[in-house]
């Protein structure tokens, strides 16, 4: 069973560029990368070559003889005589490319010999990209992939895009959705936040249309990421690493959930962890959510880089890191409101996330004025407020109100509500999240 993904319009448009150059995939491991690659490849090439670095040691000295095209098939084809290189009917996939970055020379020449088309991918867990990058600067592209997203989930479920559209008109129109559409979308929206968007785990809930095997299936994703912590990190580095991601569920678990290194080991600072930090984001396994100095535009100028929150890049893969109580609640009665409304907030930053936003938040000093996240359109900055259920949106009304905060106009909040429209607030259900970016490309705040 392949399950739809939006990597596959991509790679589609990718093979019709007539100056398409190496592509390189990137995203964090088992997120369906190396599948969804694959399927492109069996289905527009004649000839499809794949070469993994990680299980096939063999094939890292293939830059050996130089980067030269001519010298890497040489190399490929002593190692194995049945890969067969077919000029403009060949697909080349170089796999893992964290265990052998040398290969990001060779794309230089793969972009000027043109006779073969060629793909990297990399799990980012340990990967050098800042050499990966300039090996190959101006002589790739590049796609960020990352779990499914909800959109995903609901074609995987059956659901084709009339859905969305549907959904995004009534957003537009301010329009609340029927109570039968609205209740089956908010018992999906629980269904994908237990599940998460890692494949593995998806398919195995269509197919079998229960939680059963899921939690194994994610723990076992939990232990692979720690593993190749363990893999790719030494000595103290490696611990470092090891204790923030360990401890994001108990700093989730926190009133104001700030992300706060004293909790991992006492007397310890900021700078002592930093590297650690940015490991685990680089690697695609955490979003971390920056404090705003002031709520004010430009966002990139104005955060606090020493004050942050760091949630789960997969809500599911939370979920599953949660003690065992919480985790039969979850599963049996979808008690999502559970762990201080930290699973909500962590889906509505990974669906931020994964429209290509990056994550910033408010809190004000000596005051009750704080709010989740917040983007921006083109004329404005808008807050964004998630509620486990539908309660009062004092900040949001105090930040579009004051005179304080001019470049905000209106707002967002994300509930446990239906479609609506009052105060300058629009009220989105939780499931509308994914939608957030094409509805703000369409309406004018």
């Amino acid at each position: 069973m392949y399950l739809t993904r939006k990597i596959d319009a991509y790679l589609d448009n990718w093979f019709l560029d007539k100056e398409k150059k190496p592509l390189i995939v990137k995203g964090s491991r088992q997120i369906g990368k190396t599948e969804s690659i694959r399927k492109f490849a069996h289905s527009h090439y004649k000839h499809f070559i794949e070469i993994n670095f990680a299980l096939e040691k063999k094939y890292t000295t293939i830059c050996s003889d130089g980067y030269d095209v001519d010298s890497i098939i040489k190399n490929i084809s002593l190692i194995d005589r049945t890969k067969v290189f077919v000029p403009n009917e060949t697909l080349i996939l170089f796999d893992e490319i964290q265990d052998y970055p040398d290969i990001a020379s060779s794309l230089k020449s793969f972009n000027q010999d043109r006779r073969f088309d060629c793909i990297c991918s990399g799990s980012m867990l340990g990967i050098n990209y800042q050499k990966i990058h300039s090996n190959s600067v101006g002589n790739k592209s590049e796609y960020q992939m990352q779990s499914m997203d909800f959109e995903e989930f609901l074609w995987a479920m059956g659901y084709d895009d009339t859905l969305s559209s549907t959904l995004l008109d009534h957003m537009l129109m301010s329009k609340p959705l029927g109570e039968t559409l609205k209740n089956v979308l908010y018992n999906l929206f629980l269904d994908y936040m237990i599940t998460g968007g890692m494949p593995a785990v998806v398919k195995s809930f269509v197919e079998k249309k229960t939680f059963q095997d899921t939690l194994t299936l994610q723990k076992e994703l939990l232990a692979d990421y720690e593993e190749d912590i363990k893999k790719y990190l030494e000595g103290l580095d490696k611990t470092k690493v090891l204790n923030v991601f360990e401890s994001i569920p108990v700093q989730l678990a926190k009133e104001n959930k700030k992300f706060q290194i004293s909790k991992i080991s006492s007397g310890s600072r900021f700078r002592d962890y930093w590297g650690a930090i940015e490991w685990l984001n680089d690697s695609g396994m955490i979003n971390i959510c920056y404090s705003l100095h002031t709520p004010d535009l430009p966002l990139k100028g104005n955060y606090e880089s020493d004050k942050y929150k760091i949630y789960f890049k997969d809500t599911g893969l939370l979920v599953a890191s949660l003690d065992e109580e919480s985790q039969d609640d979850l599963r049996v009665n979808k008690n999502i409101n559970v762990y201080k409304g930290a699973l909500w907030e962590n889906a509505m930053g990974e669906c931020l996330s994964k429209q290509g936003y990056d994550l910033f938040y408010y809190k004000k000093d000596n005051s009750t004025l704080e709010e989740d996240f917040f983007v921006r359109t083109k004329k404005s900055l808008v807050p964004i407020e998630i509620k486990a259920t539908n309660g009062n949106s004092k900040s949001l009304q105090t930040l579009i109100k004051s005179d304080s905060y001019p470049d905000i106009k209106e707002g967002i909040k994300l509930a446990n509500s239906n479609i609506g429209f009052e105060n300058n607030i629009h009220t989105f259900p939780h499931f509308c999240g994914y939608l957030l970016k094409r509805y703000l490309k369409e309406v004018d705040f």
